[in-house]
């Protein structure tokens, strides 16, 4: 019986700029590639649009108020995942698959995420990285033992400049006209914002042609027809009205999973991150015990073009990116509606270091009247307790009706109250003190 091996790549920082979900300027050959031969997901939906809380998202099951990567893992924000929390690679490891990672790691402590094999790297070089795969491959392939190897990606993320996506640093990268862009509408079309859309587009390209080469390892070595792919990013675009944000544009992304032996397809049904430790489990035939996790597997939704029934409504955590960036708000997306709930609504909405310093906000806050695309920075920085939007008439998330609906508010309200306990979050108030904290 062949083994049923699991390869993950994460991309970091990208929306659904993909030519397989409608990009019509990026190229990105190797991932419509591997999406004409999976089940593409388009209604598949991040927890949080963080970097360390969304894979930990991925790496758990769990939402970060559950699993406590409520942060950035890195440098004095320091945010890491409760000891006692089953990761993907204790539970891989317990039944005796090799487990690895490659790239970027971004969660920890290390002793909660056991990888047997462990290169963390922050390059870019997407040929070392396809190396470091096709070494692995062929280490498990000789050892006989089923694997799952995450391999992370550091692009399209920005790099430490002020506009920059190391593109002059590592090969790859192609190179686009800002002029022939079509910049997104939660963006502001500045000649700065076209600009540094090119440079992210140039990372994605570069990307893609890793994963080309990490896929063209895996058939090399004969394992591509027992090894699930799934390719997912951690949250949107590095832009505002995106990452850090919880609107579509920061937490909507791509899911592209490849099962041997399905036929492709578009799925429509409204899927979380939770649920792609479950969807793991199950494909590897590993038996779990009670656990917090409310994921479900995927596996029945692979090779299917209809919405599955029962599968309504999705749920996000965001409370800090930066240590510095406590904002703590709650989401429930439905088909139609997606409903906010900002628990500290009066603290201004706070700024990520790389996007504070971007040349882009610089020219977007010189304007005369500053917008962020169809938003004012007024409405941007200063939120409501709740807000409410008609995703069919308002896909951008501009127009609050939550004094206009109070009856759909109060339904919502409802479904988010009732999800929270169920998660145990302790960021659910009463009279300003935490309900679970008054449970103990």
């Amino acid at each position: 019986m062949p083994n049923r091996n699991i390869l993950l790549i994460v991309a970091d920082d990208l929306g659904r700029n993909l030519g397989c979900y409608g990009e019509k300027v990026v190229r990105t050959p190797h991932l419509d590639a591997l999406a004409a031969s999976a089940t593409m997901f388009d209604m598949a939906f991040a927890s949080t649009a963080s970097c360390s809380g969304s894979r930990s998202v991925i790496y758990t099951g769990l939402h970060t108020h559950q699993n406590g990567q409520y942060g950035l893992q890195h440098f004095f924000h320091h945010f890491m995942t409760h000891d006692h929390v089953e990761t993907l690679p204790t539970l891989f490891n317990a039944a005796g698959y090799l487990t690895g990672i490659i790239g970027k790691v971004h969660v920890g402590p290390d002793a909660v995420y056991p990888w047997t094999v462990r290169e963390e790297s922050s390059t870019r070089d997407v040929q070392w990285v396809a190396d470091r795969a096709g070494a692995f491959f062929r280490s498990a392939k000789a050892s006989k033992q089923p694997f799952h190897l995450t391999v992370g990606f550091m692009d399209p993320h920005r790099d430490s400049t002020r506009s920059g996506f190391a593109n002059d640093q590592y090969p790859g990268a192609q190179e686009y006209n800002p002029g022939e862009l079509e910049v997104p509408g939660y963006l502001t079309d500045l000649p700065a914002v076209r600009e540094e859309m090119a440079s992210y587009f140039g990372a994605i390209s570069r990307m893609d042609l890793g994963v080309g080469k990490i896929l063209e390892r895996l058939e090399a070595e004969g394992l591509a027809e027992e090894t699930m792919v799934v390719f997912v990013s951690d949250n949107g675009p590095p832009f505002l009205n995106s990452k850090t944000t919880l609107y579509d544009a920061g937490v909507r992304l791509p899911l592209i999973v490849r099962v041997p032996g399905r036929r492709a397809a578009v799925n429509p049904t409204l899927v979380s991150f939770v649920d792609l430790l479950p969807t793991w489990l199950d494909f590897a035939g590993i038996r779990v015990g009670q656990s917090t996790r409310r994921g479900r597997s995927l596996l029945p939704l692979v090779s299917s073009d209809e919405i599955e029934p029962g599968w309504l409504e999705v749920f996000g955590s965001h409370t800090f990116h930066e240590l510095t960036n406590y904002y703590p708000t709650r989401f429930v997306r439905t088909k139609r509606y997606k409903y906010h709930r900002n628990v500290c609504w009066k603290l201004d909405f706070p700024f990520s270091a790389d996007l504070y310093a971007s040349k882009s906000w610089e020219a977007t806050r010189n304007m005369g009247q500053v917008m962020i695309g169809k938003r004012s920075l007024a409405a941007y920085v200063r939120r409501g307790p709740e807000e409410l939007y008609d995703l069919q008439e308002d896909p951008l998330e501009v127009v609050n009706l939550a004094e206009a609906e109070p009856e759909l508010v109060l339904e919502f309200r409802r479904k988010l109250e009732a999800w929270q306990r169920n998660t145990e979050d302790p960021w659910l108030f009463r009279d300003g003190v935490s309900v679970r904290s008054m449970a103990h």
